[in-house]
């Protein structure tokens, strides 16, 4: 049996509170809601925080609430976002994410903000500290774990995905952030310093590692939404082994919005799991102006391929799952237009 390193608990009375927490506890403090990812990691001694922060029953981090738009506070459950009729009338696509991940019973114990924090995944990495130290462990597995990470000639740590790389592959596996980015989200990142506000596509990082760019003292608290247009169409479909459970080998989030005649107005398309962070498609815009016909979809999954540059830290065969993102792409698409 896999059991928990030792570590100090915190309940935070707060979100000011658990703010403090976090900035005393620095880098070794991580912050617990849902838990269904980090204790997990913390069994297979692939996050080893000293001292954990609960927030899971604050009430301003679980509310979903309406105003000019929706917000949608960090610790609301999974299985609470995508019931919400508030959810399902006008934001699809984050109904449909939140509606996919894991398993109902995960989904209600898992939170929006977890999901939109997960640590990157890899067939390495997710492993136990035992099978980790028999290959060298790498260089995204922590020190002193039961091993030393396995070093590359210039000391820099290997990817066992790419040996020569200087940096890690592993793979952003949330599925609420593509369907947010699509949404256009932005998120709240509270310290003891303030408030920021930024666009949710700006959290993150294409770095397996350095894969989130909010500060160790941050906590997400809400995401923020636009008020709902019925103009808008949105849609999330997920590519896994199997019908559940499973994370996921390709996300794929697209949202339009229909203009007179079913002239696109707006849209974005972005595909999940196919790098270390979400990825927006700049060749969206190409929509714009234009019905959304065959040859208009058809012509954006395949530039879509060009992002997904599949690598061998996750299921499937590789050059399948590069072919699959033009299917993907191509079906959300087509959903959307009917």
């Amino acid at each position: 049996m896999m059991r928990v390193p030792r570590f100090r608990y915190h309940a935070a009375r707060s979100v000011k509170d658990a703010a403090a927490a976090l900035a005393d506890g620095g880098a070794s403090a991580m912050l617990l809601a849902g838990g269904t990812d980090l204790v997990p990691n913390m069994k297979r001694r692939t996050q080893v925080p000293s001292t954990v922060i609960g927030i899971r029953h604050l009430p301003a981090l679980r509310r979903i609430s309406n105003g000019s738009g929706l917000t949608i506070g960090a610790c609301a459950s999974l299985a609470a976002v995508a019931s919400s009729r508030k959810v399902r009338r006008g934001y699809a696509a984050l109904a449909s994410a939140a509606g996919k991940v894991a398993t109902v019973h995960i989904q209600h114990m898992a939170t929006v903000g977890g999901n939109l924090c997960l640590d990157t995944r890899c067939n390495y990495y997710n492993q136990n500290a035992e099978w980790r130290d028999a290959i060298g462990n790498c260089m995204k597995a922590p020190q002193g774990t039961g091993g030393h990470a396995c070093t590359s000639p210039d000391g820099t740590g290997i990817c066992w995905v790419a040996t020569s790389s200087p940096r890690c592959w592993a793979v952003s596996s949330t599925d609420c952030a593509p369907a947010l980015i699509a949404l256009g989200a932005e998120v709240s990142l509270v310290s003891t310093a303030g408030e920021r506000r930024i666009p949710l596509e700006q959290l993150y990082h294409n770095d397996g590692m350095a894969y989130l760019t909010k500060r160790p003292d941050e906590l997400l608290t809400q995401v923020h939404l636009g008020r709902a247009d019925a103009a808008w169409r949105s849609t999330y479909w997920k590519l896994r082994r199997r019908g559940s459970f499973d994370f996921p080998v390709l996300g794929v989030a697209a949202a339009v919005r229909l203009g007179d005649g079913g002239v696109v107005a707006d849209a974005r398309v972005v595909l999940g799991a196919v790098a270390s962070c979400p990825i927006l498609l700049a060749e969206s815009a190409a929509l714009v102006g234009k019905p959304l016909t065959d040859d208009a979809i058809c012509a954006l999954a395949e530039a879509a391929t060009a992002h997904a540059r599949p690598m061998d830290n996750t299921d499937f065969e590789l050059s399948w799952r590069k072919k699959v993102v033009r299917s993907y792409v191509r079906g959300a698409l087509e959903e959307l237009r009917r």
